[in-house]
């Protein structure tokens, strides 16, 4: 039995009975061709079920359409909506995606963007949370984040984190918190939600309490820390802001376990406000992103930068990020 293999440009070109130059102007649409001709290579690429190689089009400087998104993981709800969003706003515009999961690594993420720029897709948007990777110092491919701050010059999209993490805290001191901790990933000057936390603490007088669990960290081990941390602080913190609904649930399991009634002895506010999360836990109180916008505009950003580059102009810098504001969704946990 024959080796099975992808049809080639000379394969075409022989069942359509022209030279492979007249496969190529009919599929570039270049020089004047009879309807004829353009009708038998058509059927000839119907036949064979031809795929123009891409890698090949983006060697001779022809756009290959298409365009690389790295995220953490698809697993996570708000990281596989954020990726569906992009990947339909980029189909608007006749754009394919390659989805890459960097699973928290940084070596994983600096051989997807390897990956991305060999195989010349026209720009990447990265919403990964490995910090300090110089490689992306060297791409000359437009560019764009998502929540993700890599230098000025480069576009990030982003929710107002900082509003969102000020709106959680308020919440919860107004349904009657004293002691609100804050259950984040990464604590910092770069953590917008906690700057908004402390801001409210601070004018209500409260010290902050500060709970860090690695956005990495594996599932199994992520809820033995969460626990731990809110064992040890007992009853110094009477409520939770955890800055992704993931984390947010992970407290209200511990509370149940407990036997803690949510929301009269303890309250709980989230982040992300994904359609998975909410469906499964309709009685969240979190701060919604506007995962839709946020992808819509990342695409919208990156594809200025793509006819930018295709008219032979430089990639501007973006003196600011694009923010997008947040909602509260208000359940029966705050």
């Amino acid at each position: 039995m024959a080796a099975r293999r992808e049809p080639t440009l000379a394969d075409v070109a022989d069942a359509a009975g022209v030279s492979l130059t007249t496969v190529s102007r009919v599929l570039n649409n270049r020089g004047y061709l009879s309807d004829s001709i353009k009708a038998r290579v058509a059927a000839a690429i119907a036949e064979l079920n031809y795929r123009p190689n891409q890698v090949a089009r983006a060697l001779h400087g022809k756009s290959t359409q298409t365009i690389g998104v790295i995220v953490p993981t698809v697993a996570l709800p708000f990281f596989g909506e954020l990726a569906a969003e992009i990947e339909n706003a980029l189909a608007d515009h006749g754009y394919r995606i390659l989805v890459c999961n960097s699973m928290g690594r940084a070596d994983r993420e600096r051989e997807y963007l390897d990956l991305l720029v060999s195989h010349r897709v026209d720009g990447i948007i990265s919403g990964a949370h490995n910090e300090n990777l110089k490689e992306y110092g060297t791409v000359r491919l437009p560019l764009v984040t998502v929540d993700r701050e890599l230098s000025p010059a480069v576009p990030n999209v982003r929710c107002a984190n900082e509003e969102g993490g000020r709106a959680a805290t308020e919440l919860l001191l107004e349904r009657g918190s004293h002691s609100p901790a804050l259950l984040t990933s990464r604590t910092g000057a770069h953590n917008r939600r906690e700057a908004g936390y402390r801001q409210v603490l601070e004018r209500a007088g409260i010290e902050p309490v500060i709970m860090t669990v690695d956005f990495h960290t594996p599932d199994a081990e992520r809820a033995r820390l969460i626990n731990a941390h809110l064992d040890a602080a007992g009853s110094q913190v009477d409520a939770v802001f955890a800055t992704d609904d993931l984390s947010a649930a992970a407290v209200l399991h511990w509370a149940t376990g407990r036997g803690l009634e949510v929301p009269t002895d303890f309250k709980v506010v989230g982040f992300d406000g994904t359609a998975a999360v909410r469906r499964a836990l309709p009685e969240l109180t979190t701060i919604q992103q506007p995962i839709g916008a946020l992808a819509r505009t990342a695409v919208e950003v990156l594809l200025t930068q793509v006819e930018a580059v295709a008219q032979g102009e430089e990639i501007g810098s973006s003196p600011s990020p694009a923010e997008l504001p947040v909602t509260v969704l208000r359940g029966s946990t705050a």
